[in-house]
């Protein structure tokens, strides 16, 4: 059972006191602004800030890791903005490029740069197939106590006793280059766990059941989650790490766990015993909400297409699984918005029963040593059968992997028939297994968005994750496809203890740490390329909607799609023709028609605008506006964009082709805000239904002096067969924000 409270709770020897008139006698004389110091996040938020104002956070953190969908373009800003060394330990993981037959050499040419920029500038480097980024920073660099900056969203090493924040690759720039990442110190929101989990639920029962309770009510969103309770030391270390990772789709901004003799004992057994440190809250500390979470009452859960909130616990699913799945068909229809396709899940019924056509257990969330060895004790001895249902199995680490060979695991899967394979991240975002057309996968990995599992839908293709666990998916693979929580089986196990063998990292990885040589050379392949230039805000923008997107909320994957695009992160223009091609195949011409429109006003041709520019001039102030006062950009209108990755690439190709700004109810997470501001782009708000639709050009006038100032209220005009005025906003910025936006972009704002 889960309970979320909305009102604030003190912590006070170990018991939770929540903040009501009913319980003043027992909270009168306690400090609510001192009790707030009291909590693990706030200790280690202010020991991390330079700034001198807990309130105004400027952290900087103690390692940065990225991997090679993300790396290059990052050491391309920063090369740009003057970057000599690495400050900090970097790591840089090959995890997601790592199919080198796709694109030809592209792949294995970024993982070269990677190579070279580690021995360069002093990073650490983690060849392909060697480990997924998570793992390889749980094992290696998450310890009590720190905070770790990275350039994936699910960067999360809570239960390690790390703050970790995955965020756009501009942030991680500000850290290579010693600057700070500024925030406002968020809020603390307190976990609360009790209980012990059923045999047959496992991490991701846990955290499904938590993303469906927090996602749609934003409860979570931008805060900190700091998992306290007596439940702690119920779960082991890999059940933690399980549900860390998925607190990313809470929107949240960090997690941290309290931490005990379990975490010092999993870093003593990876070789990192002085890297643990006791973390509890302090003996009176206060949480501006929080949730209680009975893990004795979760039950095997599925997240059904096409979100992690999507939650179901199985049993229930059962009982009503036909009109359920009819209108996750419905909401598909507006999801995928392509009539090409149509999303068919009722026809895989059978006597009331669901039959999935395929089961992963992969990455950072699934891929763990626990996951899989309970799964191949649930399967050995039996076979999966020679029809059309598969298994396959990604070790997330390769000394993950010797163990489980080791203890005979991985013997016993491929004995079921399961086929394992290495260290990738390819099942999460759509370039690894993909399903056949109308296939339904189930998979223990982290999102399940539209086209997350690789089908492309503007060729006629469909298809479909469902989350679960690895448990309940080794369940139904018993069952030969259909759909079987783990509790449905008789079976009790316990994965055999754990241990850590750093041969494989020994034997392949670069560490260059403190090892900088100036001296190396970058490998370039043909298809890194530098950034185009980016010119600063002009005083008065004329603004053209190239996309109006009325989805409740649009992804990163939507406005920049995963899989076979990642191949072309490091060439902006190349990438850049992929923008919204899942969502609106028609904005990139649009926006490239706009960016000629600028490019013709620089050379001093607006006779394409005479009639839009006309109607600007009848207004008060701007009858002598001429081509060299104002500047032409293309605007993305969503109603609540940015939920998902942190992959920088859904703001730069927008910017690259032409954009300005986006307008936004409101954005959906911090990281994809920063992003647009990093890409020197105006995260505008707008209240209430906009006037505006696709096509319409819009005019913001004297818009570098309003953001130095007050932007609660900004004026703009709908420039329509009237000219319409309305009114925009832009949430505070920082002093740095502000002048990023100025510069035009991160790059041009360090080279000043």
């Amino acid at each position: 059972m889960i309970t979320l409270h909305q009102n604030g709770v003190y912590f006070v020897g170990g018991k939770l006191i929540p903040d009501t008139p009913e319980n003043a006698s027992q909270t009168a004389n306690l400090n609510k602004e001192e009790a707030k110091k009291g909590t693990i996040a706030y200790d280690i938020l202010t020991s991390h800030n330079v700034s001198g104002n807990d309130e105004h956070l400027q952290l900087k953190f103690d390692a940065l890791a990225s991997h090679d969908i993300t790396f290059v373009g990052i050491i391309q800003t920063a090369r740009a903005s003057g970057l000599s060394k690495f400050p900090i330990p970097y790591v840089l993981t090959n995890c997601h490029n790592s199919l080198c037959a796709v694109g030809g050499t592209i792949n294995e040419d970024d993982h070269l740069f990677g190579l070279s920029a580690a021995k360069k500038y002093g990073g650490i480097y983690v060849p392909p197939h060697m480990a997924v980024i998570h793992q390889y920073m749980r094992e290696k660099m998450a310890g009590g106590g720190k905070m770790i900056l990275g350039s994936d969203s699910h960067t999360r090493y809570g239960a390690i006793g790390t703050m970790a924040v995955g965020e756009g690759g501009g942030e991680l720039v500000k850290q290579i280059l010693s600057k700070t990442y500024d925030v406002d110190m968020p809020e603390v929101i307190a976990i609360h766990l009790t209980g012990t989990p059923v045999p047959g639920v496992g991490p991701q029962d846990v955290a499904i059941a938590l993303v469906g309770a927090v996602f749609q009510n934003g409860f979570v969103k931008n805060k900190v989650m700091e998992f306290i309770g007596d439940g702690i030391k119920n779960i082991d270390m890999d059940f933690r790490n399980g549900i860390d990772v998925m607190t990313t789709e809470t929107t949240c901004l960090s997690s941290i766990w309290c931490t005990d003799e379990q975490t010092e004992e999993y870093l003593a057994t990876h070789n990192r015993a002085s890297d643990y440190k006791k973390l509890s809250p302090k003996d009176v500390a206060y949480y501006d909400g929080y949730i209680e979470i009975d893990l004795s009452t979760i039950r095997p859960m599925i997240a059904l297409p096409m979100h992690p909130s999507n939650a179901y616990e199985i049993e229930e699913f059962h009982k009503n699984a036909g009109d359920i799945l009819r209108k996750v068909e419905l909401d598909a229809v507006d999801l995928i918005g392509n009539p090409k396709v149509s999303l068919k899940l009722t026809d895989k019924l059978h006597n009331g029963r669901l039959k999935v056509d395929q089961g992963i257990i992969a990455g950072c969330a699934g891929g763990t040593y626990s996951n899989i060895s309970e799964a191949a004790q649930m399967l050995a001895g039996h076979a999966i059968g020679n029809d059309a249902y598969n298994l396959s199995i990604y070790p997330s680490s390769q000394p993950v992997m010797m163990q489980l060979m080791k203890n005979g695991d991985i013997g016993s899967l491929m004995a079921s028939g399961a086929t394992i394979r290495t260290a990738f991240c390819g099942p999460c975002f759509g370039a690894g297994d993909v399903p056949a057309n109308n296939g339904l996968s189930i998979r223990h990995s982290t999102r399940n968005f539209p086209s997350r599992e690789g089908a492309k839908p503007a060729n006629g293709q469909i298809a479909s994750v469902a989350l679960m666990d690895a448990r309940s998916i080794a369940a139904t693979t018993l069952n030969g496809g259909m759909l079987t929580a783990a509790t449905e089986i008789d079976w009790k196990a316990k994965a055999p203890k754990y241990y850590f063998d750093s041969t494989p990292y020994d034997s392949r990885i670069y560490d260059g740490w403190e090892k900088a040589k100036p001296e190396e050379e970058l490998v370039f392949g043909p298809n890194i390329v530098d950034w185009p230039e980016m010119p600063a805000l002009p005083n008065h923008i004329l603004l053209k909607v190239a996309s109006f997107i009325t989805d409740p909320v649009t992804t990163t994957d939507e406005l920049i799609p995963s899989g076979e695009t990642s191949s072309f992160r490091s060439n902006p223009l190349g990438l850049a023709e992929f923008t919204l091609s899942r969502k609106d195949p028609d904005y990139v011409p649009r926006a490239k028609a706009i960016h000629a429109l600028e490019k013709a006003r620089e050379e001093g041709n607006v006779s394409a605008l005479s009639d839009v520019l006309s109607k600007i001039r009848s207004l008060s102030g701007f009858e002598a506006l001429s081509e060299k006062d104002f500047g032409i950009g293309s605007v993305v209108y969503a109603i609540k964009p940015g939920d998902g990755s942190a992959r920088e690439q859904a703001a730069s190709c927008q910017r690259v082709l032409g954009g300005v700004a986006n307008i936004a109810k409101e954005y959906a997470t911090k990281r994809y805000r920063s992003n647009l501001i990093n890409w020197g782009m105006i995260p505008f708000l707008i209240e209430g239904e906009p006037p505006f639709k696709r096509d319409d050009y819009l005019f913001v006038p004297n818009i570098t002096e309003i953001l130095k100032g007050d932007m609660s209220s900004i004026p703009a005009y709908l420039i329509g067969d009237t000219v319409t005025s309305f009114t925009l906003s832009v949430a505070p910025l920082t002093d740095t924000e502000r002048q990023i936006i100025l510069d035009g972009c991160l790059i041009n704002y360090y080279k000043h």
